[in-house]
């Protein structure tokens, strides 16, 4: 089973993609600057080379741990060990049979938004609860991060 860093490359991209779009003026992006008391100018203080650098690593690696959660053949490299020159000869008889099963893009949205909801969700509805931010940033941010695993699902367990 081949890593296809492509297909990661452009399921990191795609947070970008959604970001802009998600977090534009006219959508949420207003909103969820209200919700954190942050102001055009101090959002232009930033260092965007460093934070847009490190947002695209960590979408990086979203992307990367998403193969094993929507591609279903990892699960049958496991238990061969992770190596297939070892297995034996039953284990690329079944990849031949089912190397391709459940690779759909709608499958891997499935399962990217399920990772979204049960995963991300909580993830940052805790930190929210300790923050004390509100429900409105809760909502905005976790759904974004539902949408962003969603996107990344369907294009890496899609893209053969």
């Amino acid at each position: 089973m081949e890593i296809n860093f492509l297909a990661v490359l452009v399921a990191a991209l795609s947070s970008f993609v959604v970001g802009f779009v998600w977090y534009n003026p006219k959508v949420f992006g207003t909103i969820w600057m209200n919700e954190i008391g942050m102001t055009e100018e101090k959002a232009k203080q930033g260092n965007m080379a460093k934070i847009f650098g490190l947002t695209f690593v960590f979408a990086f690696m979203l992307a990367f741990i998403m193969m094993p959660i929507t591609i279903h053949q990892f699960g049958a490299l496991g238990m061969v060990g992770g190596d297939e020159t070892k297995a034996l000869p039953s284990y690329a008889a079944f990849m031949a049979d089912y190397q391709d099963a459940f690779r759909t893009f709608k499958h891997g949205a499935l399962h990217g938004f399920m990772s979204g909801l049960f995963i991300a969700l909580p993830i940052v509805a805790t930190n929210c609860l300790f923050e004390q931010k509100s429900f409105k940033y809760a909502a905005i941010t976790s759904g974004y991060w539902i949408v962003v695993m969603t996107l990344m699902g369907a294009i890496i367990c899609g893209w053969k």
